[in-house]
């Protein structure tokens, strides 16, 4: 059975949520920060397998015009196996909006080109640690 999708944040486990963001890896989140991002965002999305929860996303919107879809993140041992392109075509079934941006994780891209994504050649971002950003190739200094 594949993991089931749900769409609200009742009953997650942020402890459980900040461990997947560790090990996809995609770095440390703090579990109570990580809980106002997602409760703060306008579409989230869960995976979970049984009782585990195995993947996540969230996404800002104005629901008319522009979305940007953040911290498409799953377990690693349930990468590969069409969970996070479930994951994607349900957000942006639910966003429905024109335009969509959002952050890939360098080397990642290809995937999100799958679903009509292409490379920004004037996006720009004011991020609070532009050096570690920089070295982790999301930003050019």
């Amino acid at each position: 059975m594949s993991p089931a999708l749900r769409f609200d944040t009742k009953g997650v486990d942020w402890d459980e949520a900040a461990d997947i963001f560790r090990r996809a890896p995609l770095g440390e989140r703090e579990p109570a920060k990580l809980r106002r991002t997602f409760e703060n965002s306008d579409l989230v999305c869960f995976a979970r397998d049984g009782e585990t929860l195995v993947g996540m996303a969230r996404a800002l919107s104005d629901f008319e015009q522009q979305s940007v879809i953040y911290d498409v993140c799953m377990l690693p041992e349930y990468q590969g196996q069409g969970l996070g392109s479930r994951i994607m075509k349900a957000m942006l079934e639910r966003l429905d909006t024109p335009s969509c941006v959002l952050w890939a994780v360098p080397g990642k891209e290809g995937f999100y080109e799958k679903f009509g994504f292409h490379p920004m050649l004037t996006a720009m971002a004011r991020v609070a640690d532009p050096e570690e950003h920089a070295a982790k190739g999301y930003i050019r200094l």
